[in-house]
């Protein structure tokens, strides 16, 4: 980990330049917004690390204080993990490009959608039972404007993955048996791409009727 400094708030920040591509980028500080920038290349140069960006979300640089462990303050897109928490998982989201974030129980996780909505949610419940997920119905059931902003994913040992009948009944928009984790981004780019032309369908549908 590298050490840098915010040039406007100066705000100490930590950054794996491991993850950082071979060329300069570009990132706001999580701080103040202000733009900072960094070129890998000349890392190491004249003995002091220049400000750095992320090459990857996962990469994103974190205030270097006691909260460097709490993904919350970290720069970066954002995938909940809501449920107990699972190392398998926070791989998964960081494959496909997202710093997971876990909260133990639905009422944490819809407190948080509220303040800002992630794009990605992982349901991985306690206990699986018949649907609905009662546990879970503070994240899941919300009002479709708002259902729209994330894409839902239930991960249980029980299911079958791409079992769109549980999908349904479940009320999410993707089932993955936890067996299937290491093959989750082909997974999610096939369900996720599905998922955007349905509802591009839906929303050319609907604007007709309007006309």
């Amino acid at each position: 980990m590298i050490k840098i400094t915010c040039t406007s708030c100066n705000k100490p920040l930590s950054l794996d330049e491991t993850k950082l591509p071979m060329k300069e980028v570009s990132f706001p500080c999580p701080v103040c917004k202000t733009k900072l920038s960094v070129d890998r290349r000349k890392l190491g140069t004249e003995g002091a690390p220049a400000p750095a960006a992320p090459a990857m979300q996962a990469a994103a640089p974190v205030p270097d204080d006691d909260e460097d462990d709490d993904p919350e303050n970290e720069f970066g897109a954002k995938a909940f993990i809501v449920g107990n928490d699972s190392p398998a998982l926070k791989q998964a989201a960081k494959l496909i490009g997202y710093l997971p974030v876990v909260y133990p129980t639905a009422e944490q996780a819809r407190d948080r959608f509220m303040q800002d909505a992630p794009q990605v949610i992982f349901i991985n419940p306690p206990q699986m039972t018949p649907p609905p997920l009662e546990g879970m119905a503070p994240i899941i059931a919300l009002m479709p404007p708002e259902r729209r902003k994330s894409f839902f994913i239930l991960v249980s040992d029980n299911l079958r993955t791409l079992d769109g009948n549980a999908a349904f009944l479940y009320g999410v928009n993707l089932v993955v048996a936890t067996k299937d984790l290491g093959n989750f981004p082909q997974i999610f780019k096939d369900a996720y791409t599905y998922h955007e032309r349905l509802y591009l369908n839906m929303t050319s549908v609907l604007r007709a009727q309007e006309a």
